[in-house]
């Protein structure tokens, strides 16, 4: 039973980073995020005015589990950007800081807030 839990939260995940763009899996939800990590990522993401999808991996064990295996990686938020994994809040932080963020978005064909 445990397994098949697993499989419908991968294919939930593959789900949600196809059908968007950006998908920050984070804990809370961006009006109200329950961890400082997730705060910073999205007040990132919303300086750069860019639409992304959220997940609240508080809302199931499964996800939140689910989406560490996913991704191999250890710690929430999460983020994806057209499929590919980005990283986590100090990535994020570190790729906005050094423009490298807002030039992987452009390169994603991605729209961003105008400076």
């Amino acid at each position: 039973m445990e397994e098949n839990k697993f499989i419908d939260v991968t294919e939930s995940i593959n789900n949600e980073i196809k059908s968007n763009d950006i998908v920050l899996f984070m804990k809370g939800t961006p009006v109200f995020p329950m961890c400082g990590f997730s705060a910073a990522v999205v007040q990132i993401l919303s300086d750069l005015g860019v639409k992304f999808n959220s997940v609240n991996v508080l809302d199931s064990n499964e996800m939140r589990e689910g989406i560490k295996k996913f991704s191999n990686w250890p710690t929430i938020p999460q983020l994806y950007i057209k499929e590919e994994f980005v990283g986590g809040c100090d990535i994020v932080k570190e790729m906005h800081e050094s423009g490298e963020l807002l030039e992987l978005l452009n390169t994603k064909g991605i729209n961003v807030k105008p400076i």
